[in-house]
């Protein structure tokens, strides 16, 4: 058996930046344990699996090479890029998903802008111990969302300094952790807030770029900067950029994209 596979920078446009990940399209699901396997192989923080329902209309999960994952921005959106690469007549696309609904991808120029679910971080009424033990830096404040603990500085600086403990980190799932702090004078102070994520329990260390999590960045930015358009830039070692936008209990996150590679994969029948 022959799969086509595509690889993808997200959130950027030039290569070797933004978030790899692999897009595989198939004709009908193989088993869980062959899609983790093919992950782990790809060995890249996600690989995309597409199955077709419809013109414009795909079924889509996300593989860590740790386990299935229920929600990635940066693959979803290295999928939207292969999609209209492969049929430029759409310009839009529609992803259901097993644990997030269904997501849409529309053309915006060479940006493909990606319309999430809001996922708020709220206050948690206790904070482990671990968290402020492996960040090191204390935070002003911590929140929680469905997917990640978020840990809230006041400078950027902060942010893009932190060498948190993995080993910590990791007892903390199947939480991941996100560190944030407004943008001003970073990179000129061209950005609305920063962001680094990291997320040990259920991928590797640090995310180049993470658009899931921007659906929980996003609201508490806009409400803490009284703005609903926001640029947000994540300080990975590869860095990404996200033009954001809250739509009431939407979250609009758009980005650009570049092809790698693509190939095929080899699999016995």
């Amino acid at each position: 058996m022959k799969l086509a596979i595509y690889q993808v920078d997200a959130f950027t446009d030039r290569l070797f930046s933004g978030n790899a990940a692999a897009v595989v399209p198939l004709a009908a699901w193989l088993d869980d344990s062959q899609l983790l396997l093919i992950a782990q192989e790809n060995n890249l923080s996600e690989t995309a699996y597409l199955l077709e329902l419809g013109t414009g209309h795909y079924f889509i999960r996300w593989f860590s090479p740790i386990t299935e994952i229920d929600f990635c921005g940066h693959a979803t959106l290295a999928s939207a890029f292969v999609l209209f690469q492969l049929q430029p007549e759409l310009t839009e696309l529609r992803f259901s998903t097993k644990a997030v609904g269904d997501l849409t991808v529309t053309k915006q120029g060479d940006w493909l802008q990606m319309n999430f679910p809001q996922r708020l971080a709220l206050p948690v009424a206790e904070v482990p111990a671990a968290l402020f033990e492996a960040l090191g830096v204390a935070p002003l404040k911590v929140l929680r969302s469905a997917q990640a603990w978020f840990a809230i500085y006041d400078n950027a600086a902060q942010v893009a300094a932190l060498t948190p403990d993995m080993q910590l980190l990791k007892q903390l799932g199947p939480w991941d952790m996100v560190a944030t702090a407004p943008g001003l004078g970073f990179k000129e102070g061209q950005y609305d807030f920063v962001s680094r994520y990291f997320w040990p329990a259920n991928g590797g260390d640090e995310d180049p770029v993470t658009g899931s999590i921007h659906a929980g960045l996003v609201p508490y930015w806009a409400e803490q900067l009284g703005k609903t358009e926001l640029l947000a830039y994540q300080a990975s070692q590869r860095g990404g950029v996200l033009r954001c936008e809250l739509q009431k209990d939407r979250v609009l996150v758009s980005g650009q994209a570049v092809l790698y590679l693509q190939g095929e994969i080899y699999l016995k029948s």
